[in-house]
């Protein structure tokens, strides 16, 4: 791992091992919990998570018109997700997480982005057709890296290859 940072500062430089830490943390992510601001107050929820390999390619989701999130993100677009599962052993809080910050942005309807969906989400096929589902694509801003204790950066979404 890189050097420990030294005293008084807190985010270690970015290096390519946590390019690739943050990359591959959200290349396995399926879901996340999202945070949005509903009537003035944090709200943070599931939500199921992918990588669209597409030509506008990022970060994007599945949502309702009928969820509060959804709605939430109309008012006010800014968001951040938090990706990384606890592993089965050891203190949850060293396992690797990263919190991105974006902004939503809602799709028209996109048969690529549905198939790419449905690869990763089969289950989603019971519902992606109903009326109400869409697609939110998130315009990552920057995100923070905890790699586990000590180890903690930030990156820009170029650093994460997103768009």
């Amino acid at each position: 791992m890189a050097e420990t940072p030294q005293k008084g500062k807190l985010l270690r430089p970015v290096d390519d091992e946590a390019r690739a830490l943050a990359r591959g943390l959200l290349a396995g992510a399926r879901f996340g919990a999202l945070g949005v601001m509903q009537d003035g107050a944090p709200f943070v929820t599931r939500i199921a998570l992918g990588l669209d390999a597409g030509p506008n390619s990022g970060l994007v989701s599945l949502v309702s018109t009928l969820s509060q999130h959804t709605s939430a993100l109309k008012t006010e677009p800014r968001c951040s997700l938090l990706v990384g599962e606890p592993g089965p052993k050891g203190d949850p809080l060293t396992h690797p997480r990263l919190t991105v910050l974006a902004a939503a942005e809602f799709v028209t309807k996109d048969a690529g982005l549905r198939k790419r969906w449905l690869e990763y989400h089969p289950k989603a096929k019971l519902y992606i057709g109903f009326s109400d589902f869409g697609f939110v694509r998130f315009d990552v801003r920057e995100a923070f890296l905890n790699g586990g204790f000590g180890y903690a950066c930030k990156l820009d979404a170029a650093d994460l290859g997103l768009r």
